[in-house]
């Protein structure tokens, strides 16, 4: 009976359900503000104001239409943007526009500004078009051109 090792024994001692009890309990006491703290965490708002001169032309990023300007579009992806804008009476507007990531996007970095940043960090670029009228075009020319298409066609 001396070499006999009964439940509840051993090198750490005598357990009981109190001391694992305890022990769990001072876990949770630490742990759980520490998961909510990670859980609680910021994040980041990526948004592009677009501007155009005259206001009121439709716009286009990366062949989808997102509404009139001036505008406010969310984004999630840093980079280039192709960027089309229409208005009735001007010439439509083909560029790129490129969206750089701020330091606290870097990566590595992010990681500190998504998760563990208590606060919303906002990121804002602002895109300012002007668009050019119609030139006025002479009649004759016009008709000119629509002859000789004509003529192509047969």
């Amino acid at each position: 009976m001396k070499n006999e090792i009964r439940a509840g024994t051993g090198f750490m001692g005598k357990l009981t359900r109190d001391t694992w009890g305890g022990r769990y309990r001072q876990l949770m006491i630490w742990l759980l503000p520490l998961i909510a703290l990670c859980h609680a965490g910021g994040c980041v708002e990526r948004l592009i104001h677009v501007r155009s001169e005259p206001p009121g032309a439709i716009i286009w990023l990366n062949d989808e239409e997102v509404g009139a300007t001036p505008l406010t579009v969310p984004f999630t992806w840093y980079g280039t943007y192709d960027v089309v804008l229409r208005k009735a009476g001007h010439e439509p507007l083909h560029t790129t526009q490129t969206a750089r990531a701020p330091v606290y996007q870097w990566l590595g970095i992010d990681l500190l500004a998504e998760v563990f940043w208590p606060f919303t960090i906002t990121d804002e670029h602002e895109w300012e078009f002007v668009l050019s009228p119609l030139s006025a075009e002479d009649p004759n020319l016009l008709v000119q051109r629509a002859a000789d298409f004509r003529d192509l066609g047969l």
